[in-house]
């Protein structure tokens, strides 16, 4: 089969899928067949200058493991990495040889989180910073070669052969995804209703004789809402609910 035929079968399955998991392993298995093993997508809405916001307010993606994730993102070394900020500030792809040319300008935090990659051979491959429709958006995904196993000069050929291609799939993938509900705080089915019919312009009292409740029962929904969102104010909790794609789901 011949690999146009491939990027349709791939693209099809990337478009048609009804979840982000389902996006996601569409999209790993065509990149590990491709020759990049190990992947790391991450996504927020709520980025600043300040930083990237809440960690539990991040999408975030990846086939490696346990150790890894505590380590790169837990603990937050993902704030301080050389293409993680890149991809901040830019939109395209960048090779991981640029680690190796910016290495002597990097400040502490840099270079050691540059060194826990090392650590776990994550060396070798590409980073893809998408383009965003709001400053708060920040999105991108990182390519690997299998730890401790080839070269960049071999992620090199690889992107070489198939780099247009493989832009295109993270590409579509990535706005595929951002378009699927997130369940990264998530409401119970009331909550979700109750903010959707507020949302709409509906008082307390509108909502308790729609859904055939008590105001106080409304406005206790409200309260949880509010507190799984992490937010003070119901307009808050509704922006952010829809930022997340949380309202009028299937």
């Amino acid at each position: 089969m011949s690999l146009k035929a491939h990027m349709t079968i791939t693209l099809n399955g990337i478009l048609t899928a009804t979840t982000i998991e389902g996006v996601w392993e569409v999209l790993l298995l065509k990149l590990q067949s491709l020759g990049f093993q190990n992947v790391l997508y991450g996504f927020t809405r709520f980025h600043t200058e300040n930083g990237f916001g809440d960690t539990t307010d991040h999408l975030v993606l990846t086939n490696l493991g346990p150790d890894y994730v505590k380590g790169y993102f837990y603990d937050g070394r993902y704030k301080h990495g050389p293409l993680v900020t890149w991809a901040a500030q830019n939109a395209g792809v960048c090779s991981w040889a640029y680690i190796d040319e910016v290495y002597d300008t990097l400040d502490e935090k840099a270079r050691e989180t540059v060194e826990f990659n090392r650590s776990f051979g994550v060396v070798n491959g590409y980073t893809i910073g998408f383009s965003n429709a709001t400053t708060r958006s920040k999105g991108a995904i990182g390519l690997s070669m299998s730890p401790f196993v080839g070269t960049q000069e071999q992620a090199d050929a690889i992107w070489t052969k198939y780099g247009p291609e493989i832009k295109i799939l993270c590409e579509v993938s990535h706005l595929k995804i951002i378009s699927l509900p997130f369940d990264l705080r998530r409401l119970t089915a009331r909550q979700r209703e109750v903010l959707e019919w507020v949302g709409d312009g509906k008082t307390s009292a509108d909502v308790a004789q729609i859904m055939g409740l008590t105001t106080a029962t409304v406005e206790k929904h409200l309260k949880l809402a509010r507190d799984a969102l992490d937010v003070e104010t119901t307009a808050q909790a509704i922006l952010k609910a829809s930022l997340l794609n949380q309202f009028y789901r299937l």
